[in-house]
């Protein structure tokens, strides 16, 4: 049995979550990030049927603020699957006005894109601006969380070694993630599938890529 089977087999995201959950952690991370564009569509969907995915699974309730944790990934973006690995990186920020957010940023191996930071709250949560309260209902339909890229963590104390922030309308990130926000859902205890999306002239709509995370281990959830 693998994840690929299961997927094949139409079965239920709670018969996946109960196959990863059983997985050792690097089992887990290379079925969890194993998977085609194809595959990927389709755990997006089968996920609309489990438990909503909170905050507390990007960053555990017993991890400390300022602490980072890291989620290896893989998207469906490049067509070199080198370009596809990439890892959300998400921390709690200590300050009192980040309340209900994380912050985080991507680490790719194209190293020539500057890394795409965000800031990540629910959908369902009171994080959202005044002017998106119409499509409350639409995007709780999409997913849990939401990973935004129009926002970046300014003047928020970042973990050590993280680069510096930079808005995603400046260098070639912006090819990647101006006007960008990603849609999240839960797979599994550790497993987390998401889809882009972008809102522009045309209107707030979601892009045909998805992507795969897979958290880390208690022992590599590490500063930095």
């Amino acid at each position: 049995m693998t994840l690929r089977s299961l997927l094949a087999e139409n079965t239920s995201i709670a018969k996946i979550a109960e196959y990863l959950d059983a997985l050792t952690p690097d089992e887990r991370a290379r079925e969890g990030n194993g998977l085609g564009r194809s595959e990927q569509a389709r755990l997006f969907e089968i996920a609309a049927d489990a438990p909503r995915i909170t905050l507390a699974h990007f960053v555990p309730d017993d991890v400390a603020p300022g602490r980072a944790v890291h989620h290896p990934g893989r998207n469906t973006i490049s067509v070199f699957e080198h370009f596809q690995r990439f890892e959300k990186r998400f921390t709690r920020p200590t300050a009192e006005r980040a309340r209900g957010l994380l912050a985080g940023y991507n680490a790719s191996n194209a190293w020539f894109v500057h890394p795409g930071y965000f800031v990540a709250y629910e959908t369902s949560g009171s994080r959202r601006s005044p002017e998106r309260e119409a499509s409350r209902e639409a995007w709780e339909r999409r997913g849990g969380v939401v990973v935004d890229y129009f926002q970046v963590p300014d003047g928020l104390e970042l973990p050590a070694g993280w680069p510096p922030v930079r808005r995603n309308s400046q260098g070639l990130q912006r090819l990647v993630y101006h006007r960008t926000r990603d849609f999240m859902r839960r797979v599994s205890s550790h497993v987390s599938i998401g889809r882009a999306s972008t809102e522009d002239e045309k209107g707030d709509r979601l892009l045909d890529y998805w992507f795969t995370l897979v958290r880390e281990p208690p022992a590599a959830e590490r500063a930095g």
